[in-house]
């Protein structure tokens, strides 16, 4: 048998037992801290001046064109060639950033859409999110501001909230973006747990109002699935089997100490995360997830060896200030939503 007819085969085999073995499609978002996406030119309002091509880091068109490029392709290959519904981003300096990311860039085939609300942040890093108007309709979006109580606080990202419909099926979607741990973690601690809190409140609103309400927040959260803010605060959980009514479930939890998407110190951790709420869990209703169906995209091309060669890390744009080409300092992460036929 030739390889040609062997193949086409298998094809056609594979295809007919998927359409026997299921009975819904399937529907995916993904979350990708891209690693400081800015655009090369100076904006004297943000503390970008780094990403230029006279800064430090040498910041050219042809370097910024590359880093979409690469981008483009982690999301069509997430997506295994049928790119996802919706991809969650962070570190994106601008909307400029976002439509040259889906308009000149290979994702332009896609029919992409783009969503950037600019906060306060001084380094001008935003949270943003593309979506595809075939698959995901956008009802309302809007920011929420982490005004922190402390004077003279320094400003963060703010978290975007999208409302909008799979199907006939309505979700509620947060991307997060909190406060790094520049200065130590305990010292940090506080700005993340005031961000947990913002987004709980808003959480709890929703469900107040919609029983029914299916919510998915995602992010680089710069904590831990144990840390206070998400498991304490936001009351993100580990075990599906003992939810109440309207709590949140962490799906991102069982790759601790196992996995990670971003490694400091030659030290793996989950710091990008999928929270689900109950609802979410449901598979009697239209739409559903499960644990099973969130996961971290590790291919080789956004890995490379680490300095001594005994482990991969993750394949970086730059290494402090030398530029290395890569993709990101963390790995995406994907979920997949299942909706009934």
């Amino acid at each position: 048998m030739s390889f040609i007819l062997f193949k086409c085969l298998f094809l056609f085999s594979h295809f007919t037992f998927s359409q026997i073995k299921t009975d819904h499609s399937q529907v995916r978002i993904m979350f990708y801290n891209v690693e400081n996406l800015f655009f090369p030119e100076d904006d004297s309002l943000k503390n970008d001046n780094e990403f230029t091509p006279d800064g430090v880091k040498y910041w050219s068109y042809y370097r910024y064109q590359t880093k979409l490029n690469k981008i483009a392709k982690t999301i069509i290959a997430v997506g295994e060639w049928n790119a996802p519904a919706i991809v969650g981003l962070c570190e994106v300096e601008n909307i400029q950033c976002v439509n040259d990311l889906i308009y000149a860039s290979p994702l332009t085939r896609y029919g992409y859409q783009g969503i950037l609300i600019e906060s306060g942040d001084r380094r001008g890093i935003d949270v943003a999110m593309i979506y595809r108007p075939d698959l995901f309709t956008v009802i309302t979006q809007n920011a929420l501001i982490i005004n922190f109580p402390e004077e003279n606080a320094r400003p963060t990202r703010d978290i975007l909230y999208v409302k909008g419909l799979v199907g006939n099926d309505t979700i509620h979607v947060f991307v997060n973006h909190w406060p790094s741990r520049y200065g130590g973690e305990l010292v940090s601690r506080p700005k993340r747990n005031f961000a947990a809190k913002v987004l709980k409140s808003s959480i709890d609103s929703i469900q107040r109002i919609d029983s029914t309400a299916r919510i998915v927040a995602m992010g680089d959260f710069n904590d831990h699935p144990t840390d206070e803010s998400m498991s304490s605060i936001l009351y993100a959980q580990k075990d599906k089997n003992n939810l109440k009514k309207d709590d949140l479930l962490n799906l991102t939890w069982q790759y601790e100490h196992k996995e990670g998407t971003h490694q400091y110190q030659g030290k793996w951790s989950i710091l990008d995360q999928f929270i689900v709420n109950k609802q979410f869990l449901d598979s009697s209703s239209n739409l559903f997830t499960s644990e099973s169906a969130m996961h971290i995209f590790k291919p080789d091309f956004l890995l490379s060896p680490d300095k001594n060669g005994m482990d991969n890390i993750p394949n970086r744009t730059y290494i402090g200030y030398k530029y290395n080409g890569g993709y990101s300092d963390h790995l995406p992460i994907y979920l997949d939503l299942f909706l009934k036929y």
